[in-house]
Order: structure tokens, then C-alpha cells, then sequence
């Protein structure tokens, strides 16, 4: 049966726009940048973890039909897609300055919780991603 995930996606409204922000901003790797004529293929992942890819993908053909497109990009804009993203760290406070110091906006500061230290914000398209400090 499986025995690994190795692509997650989500949606973005801008690919280079994405790039700037998951490569520049979140330090992420491209894995993939490939264009297939109907699609760019674009992946990144963690440094040193290329087993688990996120495709960041721009809603259209061949996928769905452009009346679909429009209103996922809306969805997407108003935060409304459901895509999210959850990273780990090793330092959730030093990585929350860091991102801040890179210009990267917070819906939530970092924050202890029963489980560790956890913090959010969005990308520039509208989804949600959340780093964690485990509790060891």
C-alpha cells in the first residue's frame, strides 16, 4: 500500500509572486519549475526534505474550466479555500522574529499551547500557514 505523501498543493494567484514569497520569505526550495505548455509545474519544499513537495498551483485549465478558475481565485483571495500549511521548528519565537525581520505579515503571534508553541499568518494570496515549536 502507500507508504509516503509526496506532494501536497495548494493554490496561488501568482507563481512568481509565490516564489518570492516561499523561497525568498519562508526560505523553502525549489524542487520543481517546470513549464508543461498547459501548466507550470512549480514545487518547493523544505530545505534538505525533498521527499514532501507543495505544488503551488495557479487555478485554471487543464485542472477546471476557466468559470471555476474565477471562483476558486475568489475563494482562494478571501482565505476561503480551506489550503493550509503547518511547518515545525526547532525555535518557533527566533523564527517569528526572523520572518518579521524578512517582512512576512502575522494573523497570529507566537503563542504557547498544550502541545508547544505555535504561531500563524497568510500567504499574499489568502492561506493559512502556522509553524510549531513541539513540546519535547
Amino acid at each position: 500500500m502507500f507508504t509516503a505523501i509526496t506532494h501536497s498543493q495548494i493554490y496561488v494567484l501568482d507563481q512568481d509572486k509565490a516564489l518570492d514569497f516561499y523561497v525568498g520569505k519562508l526560505g523553502l526550495e525549489v524542487n520543481a519549475d517546470v513549464d508543461m505548455g498547459f501548466m507550470r509545474w512549480l514545487t518547493v519544499s523544505v530545505p534538505g526534505e525533498p521527499v514532501r513537495q507543495i505544488l503551488l498551483e495557479k487555478p485554471g485549465p487543464p485542472a477546471m474550466s476557466e468559470e471555476t478558475a474565477e471562483q476558486v481565485r475568489a475563494l482562494v483571495t478571501k482565505g476561503a479555500m480551506g489550503g493550509s500549511l503547518i511547518f515545525s521548528t526547532d525555535d518557533c519565537r527566533k523564527t517569528y522574529e526572523t520572518l518579521l525581520g524578512r517582512g512576512v505579515e502575522f494573523t497570529e503571534e507566537p503563542t504557547d499551547r498544550f502541545y508547544g508553541i505555535d504561531c500563524a499568518l497568510r500567504d499574499p494570496f489568502g492561506n493559512s500557514i502556522r509553524f510549531t515549536q513541539l513540546k519535547s
